[in-house]
């Protein structure tokens, strides 16, 4: 051990060795030295070696104040230290240190003054702790929870705050403002119950929560919770219980998140599934009455009547139900392809024959109004892998929309053609055209092109169009300027497939 101490009688203020070698010796993983008066270094240990860096050769007789960085030197703070030491007898403090080669390091630093029996200042033991590797753990630990503190404060999408044991408000993040709508100064302090509607606090439903929340580990909830402003919002709420590591109970988390917007869409999914349910019953319920009613008008148009008044109600009676009849079927279409129940029976289809199929079964609307009507057809063949019956009822829809909303002798003009690998079926007329603002909902169920009473339907057509065309792999487009006498247009948009006809 590189050690060396001056031995001298008390008068001329030196002391003995002996025992202060015993001391040092023993202890290595502190710097213990002494100082005169002037905080001038008259020993040095190993544990002092070993932290500072120097020779006892090379540090005895110089001032401590090397061991300060020089912004500390400059402030005066050596020898501010001794005259603390000096005048309390003691001074103990934390802060960076020197060692020879420059490099800094946290010192654990304690002075104390020593005097003799008459009271003199002989000079001060400085014991010296490089306690860098414990600060460092601590910085880290520090930043860990610096960056966990700026994480949870920055979130937005979630109240995250903390309670004490009785449930009042200890902390707030970003989120919990944007949430509840309180700032921090508002509401840390006062109890979470005043997030909670009139009723839930009248049962004491919060202190019920803190009460499982303590008895369960976490207590997680749905229910409504109210802002500052009094408004209400549909909040999931998870408390959990927070104890210390002797166990003691220290208060809770609560994490509470805003599912307003779930909640509705999730209450308008049930709504459309009610809905859609009705429509099935409700289909197969007005099916049932309608097949006397048909076999009745059969029977009746294979009678003669003489009278013009009755074979004219009769003819009523017989395109109304027809027409009853298409509605009805509309309406179950509905209901099974949104329950998914609809089946497909895909084949290579030919749609030059499902446009002239439909074409057929529009005719007598058309001759009726007296349009003028122009087919063009591709030139090549246009197959598809598709359903043929409900291929048909695609194009149908959209003659039959297009017959019903063009005033008589007006332009219907139905165009197959061939655009890379997709064929496109055209349909289009110079009719009532429609609103281009409502051009984004025009598919939607129960959507009416127009208003017209006397044009009637129930908003179901396009809707199945636009789902049977999907469901061939498809798309369907509206195009129209709403200006009346230039109608508008729909394109179907399927893709073609290569067959041996082809």
């Amino acid at each position: 051990m590189n050690y060396q101490a001056m031995a001298v009688d008390a008068a001329t203020g030196d002391v003995d060795d002996s025992v202060f070698r015993l001391l040092v010796d023993a202890v290595s993983d502190y710097a213990i030295i002494l100082l005169d008066p002037d905080g001038r270094i008259r020993s040095w240990n190993a544990g002092a070696e070993r932290i500072e860096g120097y020779l006892a050769e090379e540090i005895i007789g110089r001032n401590f104040s090397i061991f300060y960085p020089g912004d500390l030197v400059a402030e005066g703070r050596p020898a501010h230290e001794l005259g603390i030491a000096a005048e309390a007898g003691r001074f103990e403090h934390e802060g960076w240190r020197l060692r020879k080669d420059g490099s800094r390091f946290w010192a654990d630093v304690v002075i104390t003054a020593l005097r003799d029996a008459g009271g003199r200042l002989l000079g001060f033991s400085k014991i010296t702790r490089d306690l860098s590797e414990r600060r460092e753990q601590d910085e880290l630990l520090r930043r860990s929870e610096e960056r966990f503190r700026l994480l949870v404060e920055g979130v937005r999408d979630y109240a995250i705050f903390m309670l004490d044991p009785d449930g009042h408000v200890a902390s707030w993040n970003e989120g919990a403002r944007q949430t509840k709508g309180y700032e921090a100064e508002e509401i840390i302090g006062r109890h979470f119950s005043a997030f909670y509607p009139q009723e839930q606090i009248d049962h004491d439903w919060p202190g019920q929560e803190l009460q499982f929340a303590l008895a369960r580990g976490s207590f997680e909830d749905e229910g409504w919770r109210l802002r500052k402003d009094g408004s209400r919002f549909w909040a999931s709420v998870v408390i959990t219980a927070l104890h210390d590591d002797n166990g003691k109970h220290i208060g809770f988390a609560k994490v509470t998140r805003d599912l307003t917007e779930r909640r509705r869409i999730r209450i308008l999914e049930d709504e459309g599934r009610r809905i859609t349910t009705f429509i099935a019953m409700l289909g197969h319920e007005l099916r049932n009455p309608l097949a006397p009613i048909m076999n009745a008008v059969s029977i009746m148009q294979l009678e003669h009547l003489e009278s013009a008044r009755l074979r004219m109600c009769r003819d009523i009676i017989a395109r109304q139900l027809q027409q009853m009849v298409r509605l009805i079927d509309d309406l179950l279409d509905v209901g099974r392809i949104t329950s998914g129940k609809i089946t497909l029976d895909f084949q290579p289809v030919p749609l030059a024959e499902v446009v002239n199929d439909a074409l057929e079964m529009v005719q007598p609307m058309i001759d009726q109004h007296q349009h003028q009507l122009t087919v063009s057809l591709a030139g090549e063949p246009a197959w598809i892998m598709g359903d043929r019956a409900r291929l048909l009822q695609i194009v149908s829809n959209l003659l039959n929309n297009a017959a019903k909303y063009t005033p008589p002798g007006g332009r219907i003009a139905v165009t197959l053609r061939r655009t890379g690998g997709n064929a496109e079926i055209s349909v289009r007329d110079n009719g009532l055209g429609i609103d281009p603002r409502y051009l984004k909902d025009i598919f939607n169920v129960f959507v009416q092109v127009t208003h017209q009473p006397e044009i009637g339907g129930l908003g179901l057509g396009l809707s199945l169009v636009q789902q049977l065309v999907t469901l061939h792999r498809g798309e369907v487009s509206a195009f129209s300027t709403g200006e009346p006498g230039k109608g508008s247009e729909f394109i179907v948009r399927l893709p073609l497939i290569t067959t041996s006809v082809d």
